[in-house]
């Protein structure tokens, strides 16, 4: 920012363009009062704070208070919000609608925020379950060729989805839900037949979905019921040749809000 800092004791002293040095002290202000909110700042939160508040867009003010609530706090006392502008909208998207699909890149928090989402709404009994399912495509295999047990085969596939569980809800509580079922994860072929009433429902790397998988997963929606759709459309592992179903659904429900 063109701007000098030097540390003597607990004092920072500053130089530089006046203009310059009341940014950076914007900047810095803004960190503190994210840490005195309990916002763990690494090295995301300070570019990130750093380029709204250098933008003086017309969302600047919004985009200070987007970590003001927490969604969550994990079984360690970590403190779960939004770090982005786009982090806080797919949250406020996710509470004030039914079905919410969730299209972005890899590292976006979009699966993290999904399932955080659910346990808050299953923690404050807006529903009664979480249901999370994969289509299981990655790397071409197929779940009968692989060895092991149901469970063996799919875990490999449904494996981020229970780290997101295991480090909201702790070991022992994921363990209490799955045991008493109020947590099931799945793949998504065995959502075939079933209506999931008064759940929260998530179907994460929903690009490796195909149009009649996605038509049968979004009529899997019952009364009370809540879906997240996630996906990433510029990694997909279908076949050459093959529609996303995820590409269908959102081209097919742009205009219902």
């Amino acid at each position: 920012m063109g701007v000098a800092l030097t540390a003597r004791g607990n004092t920072l002293f500053l130089s530089g363009a006046n203009e310059k040095v009341n940014q950076t002290l914007e900047v810095l202000e803004q960190l503190r009062n994210q840490a005195e909110k309990g916002v763990i700042l690494g090295p995301h939160e300070i570019r990130y704070t750093l380029d709204v508040l250098t933008r003086g867009d017309e969302n600047k003010t919004e985009e200070e208070n987007f970590a003001d609530t927490p969604i969550q706090i994990t079984s360690r006392g970590k403190r779960i919000a939004p770090r982005t502008l786009g982090q806080k909208k797919y949250i406020e998207a996710i509470r004030d609608h039914v079905l919410t699909l969730g299209i972005g890149p890899a590292g976006t928090g979009k699966t993290y925020l999904a399932v955080t989402m659910a346990v808050s709404a299953l923690q404050s009994k807006q529903v009664n379950r979480l249901v999370l399912t994969r289509p299981a495509v990655e790397a071409g295999e197929k779940l009968g060729f692989l060895p092991g047990d149901l469970q063996e085969k799919v875990d490999p596939y449904l494996r981020p989805l229970t780290d997101a569980l295991f480090d909201i809800l702790g070991t022992e509580l994921y363990q209490r839900y799955m045991e008493r079922r109020i947590i099931e994860i799945a793949p998504l072929a065995y959502m075939r037949g079933r209506t999931l009433e008064d759940s929260f429902i998530i179907l994460d790397e929903a690009q490796n979905t195909t149009s009649e998988q996605m038509k049968m997963f979004l009529t899997r929606m019952g009364w009370g019921s809540k879906v997240v759709v996630t996906g990433d459309i510029t990694q997909m592992d279908l076949p050459r040749g093959q529609a996303s179903g995820l590409v269908d659904a959102a081209e097919v429900l742009q205009d219902v809000s």
